[in-house]
Order: C-alpha cells, then sequence, then structure tokens
C-alpha cells in the first residue's frame, strides 16, 4: 500500500508540471516564445518554417540555400509588416538601384530606418521635449511635441491614404512613377495633413534614407557596405599611413566597424 501511495503522490507531482508546461508552450511563451510571437517571430521563423506534405507524411524544412549568408539583424523591432513594405518602396524610390549599384531595398535601409525608430532616436530621448511648443524657425528645423516615431507612425499612414484616394491601391502595389507622384506630392505639400507637415515627413524620410545607405552596416543599412563602394568610401579604416604620401587616388576596399573585432 505503501509504494502504491507513492506512486500516486509522485504522479499527482509530476501531472501539474506537465500540464503547465504544455500550456506555456501552446501559449506561445516556451523557448522564448513571447518574443517572436509577433511581427519579429514571423521573420525569424519563416525560413525554416516546418511544412508537411499531406500525401507522403515526410517533413521538410525551407532553408536558405546553401552557402547564403543570413542577416539575423534583418528583423522589425519597430515597424509593422505594412509599415515596413511601404517605407521599404518609398525608400527605393529615393534610392534606387541602378547600372551603378544597388538600391536602398538591397541595402536594407527600411531595416535601419526601423531599428533607428524603435531606439532613443525614435524616442528623441537626447532631446527636449517639453512645452511651450512654437513654430520653428527655418534653420532650427522641426519644433514640436511629436516624437520621430509618431511622426513616421502618421506620415506612413497618410502615404497609404493619398495612394488608395489617388490610385486606388496601397503604395507597395503602385508604380514606380506613382509612386514618385505621391512622394512629390508629400515633397510640395501638395498634400495637406493636420497633425504634421507632409514636407517635414518627407526631409525627415529622404534624410532617414540617405543615412541608411551610409551608416555602418552595425546599424542594419549599408548591407554589404554597398552605398560605401558606391562612392569609393574606405569605411572605417585604422590607418592611411601606407598611402597618405602618395599623389595618386587610392582605391582602398571599405572596411567596417566589424573588421575591427579582436581575433583569437
Amino acid at each position: 500500500m505503501a509504494n502504491e501511495t507513492e506512486e500516486q503522490d509522485l504522479k499527482d507531482h509530476k501531472e501539474p508540471d506537465q500540464s503547465r508546461r504544455n500550456f506555456l508552450k501552446n501559449t506561445g511563451y516556451a523557448v522564448g516564445g513571447l518574443v517572436v510571437g509577433g511581427v519579429v517571430g514571423s521573420l525569424l521563423r519563416s525560413p525554416n518554417k516546418s511544412t508537411t506534405n499531406n500525401n507522403t507524411g515526410n517533413t521538410t524544412e525551407n532553408k536558405a540555400p546553401a552557402g547564403e549568408a543570413v542577416n539575423f539583424n534583418q528583423a522589425l523591432m519597430y515597424f509593422t509588416q505594412e509599415q515596413f513594405l511601404i517605407t521599404e518602396a518609398a525608400t527605393e524610390r529615393l534610392f534606387p538601384a541602378d547600372d551603378n549599384g544597388p538600391g536602398a531595398k538591397e541595402l536594407g535601409v527600411a531595416y535601419f530606418i526601423d531599428h533607428q525608430l524603435a531606439g532613443e532616436w525614435g524616442l528623441n530621448g537626447r532631446e527636449y521635449m517639453q512645452g511651450p511648443f512654437f513654430k520653428g524657425e527655418t534653420t532650427q528645423g522641426y519644433q514640436g511635441r511629436l516624437k520621430r516615431r509618431e511622426i513616421f507612425d502618421i506620415g506612413l499612414q497618410e502615404m497609404q491614404n493619398y495612394s488608395n484616394k489617388k490610385f486606388q491601391k496601397k503604395f507597395k502595389d503602385l508604380t514606380p512613377e506613382e509612386q514618385d507622384t505621391v512622394l512629390k506630392a508629400f515633397e510640395t505639400d501638395e498634400v495637406k495633413l493636420t497633425t504634421i507637415s507632409a514636407s517635414g515627413f518627407f526631409k525627415t524620410l529622404f534624410g532617414s534614407t540617405m543615412e541608411g545607405a551610409y551608416a555602418d552596416p552595425l546599424y542594419g543599412g549599408n548591407g554589404n557596405m554597398g552605398g560605401w563602394k558606391l562612392k569609393n568610401f574606405p569605411g572605417n579604416q585604422m590607418s592611411y599611413t601606407k598611402i597618405i604620401e602618395q599623389d595618386k587616388f587610392e582605391k582602398i576596399t571599405p572596411v567596417s566597424l566589424r573588421e575591427h573585432l579582436p581575433h583569437s
């Protein structure tokens, strides 16, 4: 009888723990599910998502092609998927790919902007944001209570609204010429907004696009240092002593901050 009682007690002790584990797993909390349950999760999981062949019952994985490096920095930290697609399309028109090299999409500019909005820049963390608020002079730039991430939220939604109104399509689905029309309408304040300046948003978007194309890849853009290569910019070199005395231009392979890590 004692052994039976002990076995039953042990069984009763294990069941709640197992039940709790199943609950956490099913509700997305296990194995970091709380973090990867939303937009970021779908992006991280989709390349390796298991799929089952209904005819054979075999399970296969959709993996990146052999030899293709996966950039795990390309994941969303602030944007919704819709906001990201609008930004990606808009920045590609502002910095398009051509025979000279990659455009904003290939350089990962939209990821750069997303990562910046998720941090202090998006929150205006290092700026005085208290009232009273007055319209600033041209030389002062933006003066107001809205944070940059809020300006992007409004601006991207208004771009979508204007696209739907004028062309009956989402911005990402417009032709390049139609997308240029929308961007031009914002640049010239043809679009009348009540909460923000359309041209002010355009300037912020344009400036962020250029920063994403030319900043160190550490920050999410300038993929493969493609922006630097377009300008023959050497990046973060440790020294120029070998060429400083030369009278001719020396083209140097660019170096990112990552290259300065200590090697074991």
